[in-house]
C-alpha cells in the first residue's frame, strides 16, 4: 500500500508540474508582448526613480575664495626723475622703448624687427603712448617726451 501511495503522489506531482508548465507556456506565448512591456516599464520606472534621487539629492557645496588685495608699491628710492615722470604718466618700459625708436625715426616695421614684436603690437604701443602724452602725431609725441624729460 505504501508503494501505491508513493506512486500516486509522484504521478500527481508530475501532473501538477505538467499543468503548471503548460499554463506558463500558454501565458508566455499568448501574452508575451504584454509581459515584456511590463518588464520594460518596471525597469524604466526603477531607473527613473534611481536617477531622480541622484539628481535631486541636496549637494554639499564648498566654496573657497582667495581674495588678493594688492597695494601699489611705493617707487623705489633709487628711481630716477625719468622713472617718476614715466610712472606718473602711466607709460610702461616697453612703451618708452618704442618711443625711443620712434625718436630715432624708425618705421613701425623696423621697430618691430628691432624689438622682436609684430608691427600691430608696435602700432598699439604707439597709440597708447600718443594718448598718454596727448599727442596726435609721432613728432608731437617725441617733442612732448623731450619737454617732459623722458627722452634726452
Amino acid at each position: 500500500m505504501r508503494k501505491q501511495v508513493l506512486i500516486f503522489g509522484l504521478v500527481g506531482g508530475v501532473l501538477v508540474a505538467l499543468l503548471q508548465w503548460i499554463e506558463f507556456h500558454f501565458l508566455v506565448l499568448e501574452h508575451s508582448v504584454a509581459i515584456y512591456g511590463v518588464l520594460i516599464a518596471i525597469l524604466f520606472a526603477g531607473a527613473g526613480i534611481w536617477l531622480g534621487t541622484k539628481l535631486l539629492a541636496p549637494r554639499e557645496r564648498i566654496v573657497d575664495r582667495i581674495v588678493e588685495i594688492t597695494t601699489p608699491a611705493p617707487p623705489a628710492p633709487s628711481a630716477t626723475p625719468e622713472d617718476n615722470i614715466r610712472e606718473r604718466l602711466g607709460i610702461t618700459r616697453r612703451e618708452l622703448e618704442i618711443l625711443e625708436h620712434v625718436a630715432r625715426g624708425l618705421s613701425n616695421r623696423e621697430i618691430g624687427e628691432a624689438l622682436f614684436v609684430s608691427e600691430n603690437t608696435v602700432k598699439t604701443h604707439c597709440s597708447r603712448v600718443f594718448d598718454k602724452l596727448g599727442a596726435r602725431r609721432r613728432t608731437e609725441a617725441v617733442q612732448r617726451s623731450k619737454e617732459l624729460g623722458l627722452l634726452a
